[in-house]
């Protein structure tokens, strides 16, 4: 009996600090995707209430390894998370994906305390542009983990943006836990429009 077809674009979500858990809108979009036989790649980080970036560096290489090359991967990361993302691309300086979603990235100037490692932040837009063909960040006005001044760090890169209207950290302590919006840019075949 000839097992699901999967679908050939490729998923990898990135948790924060302290995980997702099942009430965040990264698992909900996890098994939308799945839903929809496309393969996604969801991993766990060690340590995540107190992680050290070389651990979660290698964890993040050794998930890649499992995914298959040749085929487009959209890469969706969250708070701390898109830190690391910033860290593997700065370091790595090679194509990975053919799109990187950064939701609620912290302020690069605000070092938290459960992850100092991860500070200071990498702000190469080069090293971002061979990381992913298209990468897009996304704002909450309202940010407590990142103020609305301090998204012009992330701006300045020069990569586009969005910034939504008090949405919090963009989590499930504010209310994101499904998020249509993040399904609808996963699904998107035509990657450029970023419409609210």
């Amino acid at each position: 009996m000839e097992g699901i077809r999967l679908n050939k674009r490729n998923f990898l979500i990135l948790h924060g600090l302290g995980g997702s858990g099942q009430d965040h809108w990264q698992t909900w979009l996890a098994e939308e995707l799945a839903a929809r036989n496309y393969q996604v790649f969801y991993p766990v980080f060690s340590n995540f209430d107190s992680p050290n970036k070389e651990v979660w560096l290698k964890e993040l290489a050794s998930t890649l390894d499992l995914i298959p090359k040749h085929q487009p991967l959209t890469v969706i990361t969250h708070s701390l998370g898109c830190i690391l993302w910033l860290h593997f691309a700065a370091r790595f300086k090679k194509n990975i994906a053919s799109r990187a979603i950064l939701v609620a990235p912290p302020s690069p100037r605000v070092i938290l305390s459960e992850a100092q490692s991860f500070f200071p932040v990498p702000l190469d837009r080069k090293s971002l542009y061979v990381a992913a063909e298209e990468t897009l960040f996304v704002h909450s006005s309202n940010d407590p983990y990142c103020s609305l001044e301090d998204t012009i760090f992330y701006k300045n890169i020069g990569l586009p943006s969005i910034t939504f209207p008090n949405m919090g950290h963009i989590n499930a302590a504010s209310g994101h836990g499904e998020w249509p919006w993040i399904l609808e840019q996963c699904l998107m075949t035509e990657t450029r429009a970023v419409s609210v």
